[in-house]
């Protein structure tokens, strides 16, 4: 079921309820009144009669445009006197309308109401006669004598009937208040959920062309469905940027794993022509195709770990102490020395939390990036300084630096500047996002600054672990 059928709906329900109730109330009122002042009639004519018979001895008159019959009874039931039109309204004994009173001329509806006339005070006894055509109201007073009674007659029928007809009144007007309702609820409805259509079909475009360069029109209000239009868009662009960025990576990622690929298999093909190469030549064949695979190792390596930090991973957490893992990233960069100048300039204890593997593994990545950028006569200094809560990690060389306008571009995976690009025939370019991340994911900083063709320098920083003070006895 649609939101609009919905929303109709429950806007009909509600003023059905209303209706209802309306209806109900109205009718109680008027019923109830109409019929206590049917009542009071009676009352009022049968004490009016009474009074005249106690000090008048002539016939008793009462029906004089009122539709009211009056009776005189003796104490045996026997009529003695009565009006001159009495003989069109059917009678009822006084003596068993005393003894069984009939109840209100109303309906059980009529009688949820109160009394607007408040309550009638009567010394007799009201009944009912119903006939073939129409219902009579009685109404039975005994004078105070005790030798008679006064019994006063009226027709039922024309409130009877007006009630009925009044009920249908009511019946039709509410019917026609909740059709109008709900035809109203439905237009209204559907005019409101007008910007929901134009999105949901826009969505659908969207879904079946992948443009996500498509924008949703924004309403000129600024209710919630305004507000739903520019966090939709907003969501557009930030899934195409990301749409985009995925397409760059998977384009440069085949590319970074078709070079290395195409090496191997051109050296295994060149070792199954050339059967009677030299030893020399094929031991070169063998070492560029090891080569190349320790080359397409790291590259998936690297990609593995990206993947992790896209999809949230989280890296562990435990007390590291930074110095030895910076010592033991020294020691094996050392390796990768070749004729350069690593040094290890200053070295502070340093405690914080984070993974021992990830931290050395960011400060193998600067060193390592240091070296291949750096010419071989170069210099590359490391240190590490514990300020106060925070550790200060410095990469800093003399290579070939990075151009002013290249280091935004520095963190992007697969990017590499064109003259460090001549020297590192074997990178990944991912070194530096893999960096950052791990940065991250310690709530440290990473900034970069360089001067082409005279070094560059990297810094992390990162926050230490905070010492408890022992409690004292």
């Amino acid at each position: 079921m649609s939101i609009r059928l919905r929303l109709a709906l429950y806007c009909a329900g509600i003023c059905a309820v209303v209706v209802i109730l309306v209806g109900l109330v109205a009718y109680s009122l008027h019923a109830r009144g109409h019929y206590d002042e049917l009542d009071r009639l009676l009352v009022a004519n049968a004490e009016h009669a009474a009074a005249d018979s106690m000090n008048f001895d002539h016939p008793l008159g009462g029906a004089d445009g009122t539709g009211v019959g009056l009776l005189l009874y003796n104490l045996e039931g026997k009529v003695e006197l009565s009006s001159p039109d009495a003989e069109l309204f059917p009678t009822l004994s006084p003596i068993k309308v005393l003894a069984s009173p009939a109840g209100a001329a109303f309906d059980p509806v009529a009688g949820l109401a109160p009394s607007l006339s408040g309550s009638l005070s009567q010394h007799g006894g009201f009944g009912l006669i119903s006939t073939p055509n129409q219902r009579w109201r009685v109404y039975v007073l005994p004078l105070e004598d005790s030798t008679s009674y006064i019994e006063t007659v009226t027709s039922l029928g024309k409130l009877d009937a007006s009630m009925q007809t009044f009920r249908l009144i009511l019946l039709f007007v509410g019917l026609l208040g909740v059709s109008a309702a709900l035809i109203g609820a439905r237009l209204l409805a559907g005019r409101a959920l007008q910007p929901v259509s134009k999105m949901i079909q826009a969505a659908q475009t969207i879904s079946h062309s992948r443009d996500f360069s498509h924008r949703l029109e924004v309403p000129l209000t600024t209710d919630e469905l305004g507000r739903l239009a520019d966090t939709f868009n907003e969501m557009l662009q930030n899934l195409e940027g990301a749409y985009q960025a995925q397409q760059r990576f998977v384009s440069d990622a085949s590319h970074e794993l078709r070079a290395p690929l195409t090496a191997i298999q051109g050296n295994l093909e060149l070792l199954r022509r050339q059967r009677y190469m030299s030893e020399e030549e094929r031991e070169e064949a063998f070492s560029e195709a090891e080569r190349e695979t320790e080359r397409l190792t790291r590259l998936v390596a690297d990609l593995l770990v990206l993947a992790r930090a896209d999809s949230g991973s989280q890296v562990r957490h435990g007390t590291v102490d930074l110095d030895e893992v910076v010592l033991e990233a020294f020691k094996e960069a050392r390796k990768l020395a070749y004729g350069h100048s690593l040094t290890l300039e200053e070295l502070e204890p340093v405690q914080l939390e984070g993974d021992r593997d990830r931290l050395k593994q960011l400060v193998l990545i600067l060193l390592d990036n240091a070296l291949k950028y750096t010419p071989e006569s170069g210099a590359v200094i490391l240190s590490l300084e514990n300020l106060e809560g925070q550790a200060n990690l410095t990469v800093r060389d003399n290579g070939v630096g990075i151009a002013e306008q290249e280091l935004a571009h520095v963190f992007e995976r697969f990017y590499r500047a064109d003259p460090a690009r001549g020297r590192d025939p074997g990178g990944t370019g991912l070194g530096l996002p893999i960096a950052r991340w791990v940065v991250q994911q310690h709530s440290g900083t990473i900034t970069l600054t360089s001067v082409l063709e005279q070094g560059t320098t990297v810094l992390v920083a990162l926050p230490v672990k905070v010492a408890t003070p022992l409690a004292t006895s």
